[in-house]
């Protein structure tokens, strides 16, 4: 029995490191138009093959939207951008029912939603109303058009960028929404090397160099599907729960003065999430197995936005990031 272990991980590897090549690819198209935020691009890449949805969160100006744009052009697939205001509706962004007086009927006019890559940019600027039209596509992958309803095509990846809550004229995105999101990645500014070379690019007389679509769309239904082949022993995932619990009953964990800063813990979709980022995280360092670096690589990520913090930790300062820091470090490796 141990034998075979051996052989089956030995073969997935192998898969694994042949199916991966692709993204050295992508990743080199990337750095064309991106210079540095390689743990964003990582990030993208994690939320495009475990079919999830990405949150990006940072000021304005910090290649954001430059990034999800790079990437669709880097994969051959359709591409829309959403511009979230005050003022947009939901039919806005599913589409709505058009009347033609010609035919006396009713016709279907598909929003920005009906592609590969969508872009919410600037989430939080719209009202809920507009944001929970997001939740059946994000979540079903479907949108409900009158009494129609489309299948979206694959793959389907939302990605959001939303301002620091404190900046004007934002709403908070729901829980509900939230939870949506596989993982929410904070964009920190360029380290002053790389700004220097941001700015020699942007002053260039003549353009960078073109972007060019070196993936295909069959290619990364592919590589979704080969990510679930990953293997993940159990102690790995034993790993994953204790994170995850210890979010929920930090007592039972010797985190006895986090009780009173957490409001509510990480949903099961966080396991589910933690496990398969884990699993993409792996197929990117062109491995074929999990190890529990790869789950403290991603575990902020994916939890960040799942655990709600108390006024008390708001009063003392805490972060729901700093929650995290100390769980990780208190909950035994396997």
């Amino acid at each position: 029995m141990e034998e075979n272990t051996t052989i089956d991980i030995s073969a997935v590897n192998e898969k694994i490191t042949h199916e991966s090549a692709f993204i050295d690819l992508l990743t080199s198209e990337m750095n064309k138009a991106i210079v540095g935020q390689k743990h964003m691009v990582e990030r993208l890449l994690i939320g495009l093959l475990g079919q999830g949805h990405i949150l990006l969160e940072g000021v304005p100006g910090l290649a954001k939207t430059l990034a999800i744009n790079t990437l669709a052009k880097a994969v051959k697939g359709s591409f829309s951008r959403i511009q979230f205001t005050p003022d947009l509706l939901p039919a806005d962004v599913v589409g709505t029912l058009i009347y033609n007086i010609k035919e006396n009927d009713f016709s279907i006019k598909k929003g920005p939603i009906f592609a590969n890559f969508v872009l919410a940019d600037e989430i939080n600027r719209a009202p809920a109303k507009v944001q929970s039209a997001l939740l059946e596509a994000m979540q079903e992958k479907q949108v409900t058009i009158g009494d129609e309803t489309f299948i979206l095509d694959k793959p389907f990846l939302v990605m959001a960028t939303q301002n620091p809550v404190e900046q004007e004229g934002t709403y908070p995105l729901p829980e509900a929404q939230v939870d949506r999101f596989m993982l929410k990645t904070v964009i920190d500014y360029p380290k002053l090397n790389e700004e220097q070379l941001i700015i020699r690019q942007n002053l260039r007389s003549t353009a960078g160099e073109p972007v060019n679509p070196v993936v295909s769309l069959k290619q990364i239904l592919s590589a979704q599907q080969t990510v679930r082949e990953v293997y993940m022993d159990e102690k790995i995932e034993k790993y994953i729960l204790d994170l995850i619990f210890a979010t929920r009953y930090p007592e039972k964990y010797n985190l006895d003065q986090l009780k009173p800063l957490i409001s509510f813990g990480a949903s099961p979709r966080g396991s589910i999430n933690l496990a398969n980022a884990s699993k993409c995280y792996a197929f990117i360092k062109r491995r074929g197995y999990v190890i529990p670096e790869d789950v403290r690589a991603v575990v902020h990520d994916v939890l960040r936005h799942r655990i709600g913090i108390t006024y008390e930790a708001e009063a003392e300062n805490v972060t729901s990031e700093e929650i995290i820091n100390k769980i990780v470090n208190e909950v035994e490796v396997p």
